[in-house]
């Protein structure tokens, strides 16, 4: 009896003992622990009083690029296709061609009328100088005239002396009464003479005023040819530029998407025919909560990540922010003077430029990304 006792009492004893071996293991173990999570807490904190605080993501941005829609400014069949599909261009390339034969044919005929019109102009200014002439030649017959009228003048006057001389002379016996007479005719005559000149005077003054007239008339033409001139050159200039728009080039560097347009198809003005797409200038729109707007200003680093290449990011920079939230440009924006009022926080666009990318990654427009802006502030350069 006792022997089993003791037995049992020793079995008993054992569990105790490791229990109690085993509980300093614990305590350490916890304490380990605990002080682990103290110091990733402690990490935790410091990094977001330091870093974390500073930075504000979003995964509502996408990359955008500002594409060109090409359409044709001419009506006319397509005559060429230049491009094929996913094709990089360069600004001025040749992209499509209509047929110029009609543009061509109008060009020539606006040309045509230029050469018409300057033609007119150039007899229209011919006429202008010679009506300058006449009116020189006028002017220079009056001045005859008017001499003419000054040497009758002066006749007249010496003839109607010589006859009141005359006439002394008969009274008092000293002249004959027929050189009286004849003093007499002298008078008469130079006074018609006078007249023919005072009248051939009055005439050449008149075909001055018509001259004049005329000389106006032909200024009158020439602002008329010189319309009409101006005119013609710009049915010329329109005329040129259909024949140069019936060949469609690209206006900047990219590649070529929804390619449209085949040969032979009728195109018209505004039809979109195809897209260059400037992948070299691609750039990220995203989309961040006002409430994220606080410390955000332009210029500062932007860590982007995109979706497809989510293992290599891409540095950029903040450019701008929108002018207005994006439900502000919305087709129907809500209004919430009507019904109930239910507040919801809105997002505004952030245009952010990346920087030179990452070789192996290809950026195209339209992906998803997600952008941490660091908001920290910049400390100032030491001046010295």
């Amino acid at each position: 009896m006792n022997v089993a006792v003791t037995k049992n009492t020793l079995a008993g004893d054992q569990p105790q003992a490791a229990v109690t071996a085993r509980r300093p293991r614990r305590r350490l173990a916890l304490y380990a622990g605990g002080g682990l999570t103290l110091l990733a807490a402690l990490a935790f904190g410091g990094y977001w009083f330091t870093t974390g605080r500073y930075l504000e993501t979003t995964d509502d941005a996408y990359v955008r690029a500002d594409w060109v829609a090409l359409s044709a400014r001419v009506a006319g069949y397509v005559a060429k296709v230049e491009v094929e599909d996913d094709q990089p261009v360069k600004a001025g390339d040749v992209l499509v061609r209509l047929h110029n034969r009609d543009y061509r044919a109008r060009l020539d005929q606006a040309t045509a009328g230029v050469a018409e019109a300057q033609a007119a102009l150039a007899a229209a200014q011919a006429s202008q100088q010679v009506a300058g002439e006449r009116i020189n030649q006028q002017q220079q017959a009056i001045f005859q005239a008017e001499s003419a009228v000054h040497s009758a003048s002066a006749e007249r006057q010496r003839s109607e002396l010589d006859m009141q001389r005359y006439r002394g002379l008969v009274r008092d016996n000293a002249a004959t009464v027929q050189r009286l007479e004849a003093a007499n005719a002298s008078a008469v005559q130079a006074g018609a003479a006078l007249q023919g000149a005072q009248a051939r005077l009055r005439e050449q003054r008149s075909q001055l005023t018509m001259a004049k007239a005329l000389a106006l008339a032909a200024d009158a033409d020439i602002k008329q040819r010189t319309a009409a001139l101006s005119r013609a050159q710009a049915r010329q200039a329109l005329a040129e530029q259909d024949e140069q728009d019936t060949v469609i080039r690209a206006p900047i560097d990219g590649v070529v998407g929804q390619r449209r347009v085949r040969a032979g198809q009728y195109v018209v003005p505004g039809q979109p025919l195809l897209a260059v797409v400037p992948l070299q200038q691609t750039y990220v729109v995203a989309n961040y909560k006002e409430t994220q707007l606080a410390h955000m200003r332009p210029g500062q680093p932007v860590q982007v990540r995109i979706d497809s290449f989510a293992s290599q990011p891409v540095q950029g920079r903040v450019a701008s922010f929108s002018p207005a939230s994006g439900n502000v440009f919305a087709l129907l924006p809500s209004d919430n003077a009507t019904g109930n009022f239910t507040k919801i926080v809105q997002r505004f666009p952030v245009r952010i430029v990346l920087d030179q990318p990452v070789d192996g990654v290809q950026i195209l427009p339209g992906m998803s990304v997600v952008t941490t802006v660091d908001t920290r502030p910049v400390e100032p350069a030491d001046e010295h």
